[in-house]
């Protein structure tokens, strides 16, 4: 037994050292010489060869999404690769549909410049901004979740739709060699246009997380990016359904200060799902949100009922309450946030109930 687990480490550490040297040899000894990256055909500009395209276009000030900081397990750094950029990986492939695939569609993560390329970028990223911002307030909202305010310096100020998210730029800093990004959907008023409101959990181990919770400080500089999304409410008057999940709070609390501005009167029910109540957060903030806005509801939802300490209100999962008190929603339009498995489940009870997919908007955290 110890010889085959010697034997198992061996292998491991020979294949992760070779695959070490691979990257060593592609970043610093193969030489692709300049290249021209030209994008949607205008004029482009030149670089050295050799680095991934995302890192390059980041390097240019253009900002493609990218939640998983270039590793590619996120696929949503998708661009239009017209010519140059090889053949398709194996990495790459379970990101896209066939539809992409023949369209040229990659990673652009995974894309290596090692020769010219031509690629086509929408014109709403080519409008993301990159904004210096000081750290204005933490706050702690549960043992694992925080909300950051930041106060936008260069740019002052910026335009978003609620619903949209940005990316963090964690930096260097003790346990961590290297920046990386990371997306979180915007949780602010977006009538506080000099500030940036962002709910994150902390994720063991994670680069971001950690840095924001252990080593961020009020005063401190940070760099973000965006906006970007498509995840928004729809200019009808259709009933809504909101369904979310810790951090997943954050669009959803944007959508109703959207709704306050607007003095709006449409039907309105929000299902927060949570362990404990150690996990419910925000409870004031929505009460506040029931008294201006006539038609909406707030539905915490306890998994963990014997910890409710007397709970009266909804308990089991959060998909469990909606199917139990949700009527025929044919007519209804449903916005969901939070992890893959908990919005594929509510999706399910939501057709149950005779919602239309078309009508279902979902942002998963993945």
């Amino acid at each position: 037994m110890a010889a085959t687990i010697f034997s198992v480490f061996a292998i491991s550490t020979i294949g992760a050292g070779l695959a070490a040297l691979l990257v060593l040899a592609e970043r610093y000894i193969l030489n692709y010489g300049e290249c021209e990256i030209k994008i949607n055909e205008e004029e482009g500009f030149r670089v050295q060869g050799g680095n991934s395209l995302l890192e390059t276009l980041i390097q240019q000030k253009i900002f493609i999404p990218s939640a998983c900081g270039g590793r590619g397990s996120c696929g949503y750094c998708k661009v239009k690769v017209v010519d140059g950029a090889g053949p398709l990986l194996p990495t790459e492939e379970p990101y896209l549909e066939e539809a992409e695939r023949n369209e040229g569609v990659r990673l652009s993560c995974q894309v290596k410049i090692r020769n010219d390329l031509r690629v086509e970028i929408p014109e709403e990223l080519l409008s993301v901004q990159e904004y210096e911002c000081v750290c204005a307030d933490i706050q702690e909202l549960t043992y694992d979740i925080r909300q950051f305010r930041f106060e936008l310096k260069t740019p002052d100020r910026m335009k978003f739709v609620p619903g949209h998210y940005v990316q963090f730029l964690s930096p260097v800093y003790e346990g961590s060699e290297e920046e990386v990004y990371r997306a979180y959907s915007i949780s602010s008023n977006p009538t506080d246009v000099g500030f940036i409101e962002l709910i994150v959990r902390l994720v063991p181990n994670g680069i971001c997380t950690t840095y924001m919770f252990e080593h961020l400080r009020v005063g401190d500089p940070v760099r973000i990016n965006g906006p970007y999304g498509d995840f928004r409410l729809s200019d009808t008057d259709a009933p809504v359904v909101f369904v979310a999940g810790g951090s997943g709070m954050a669009p959803i609390k944007s959508m109703l200060h959207q709704m306050v501005n607007a003095a709006s009167t449409r039907r309105a029910t929000y299902y927060f799902g949570v362990n404990t109540p150690e996990d419910l957060f925000m409870v004031e903030e929505m009460k506040a949100f029931e008294a201006k806005l006539p038609n909406f509801k707030f539905v915490p939802v306890l998994a963990v009922p014997e910890a409710s300490n007397g709970w009266t209100g909804e308990t089991g999962l959060v998909t469990e309450a909606l199917d139990r008190t949700l009527n025929s929603a044919g007519s209804y339009e449903a916005y969901l946030c939070g992890s893959p498995g908990m919005i594929d489940a509510t999706v399910e009870v939501l057709k149950g109930h005779g919602m239309p997919l078309e009508h279902i908007y979902y942002d998963k955290f993945s």
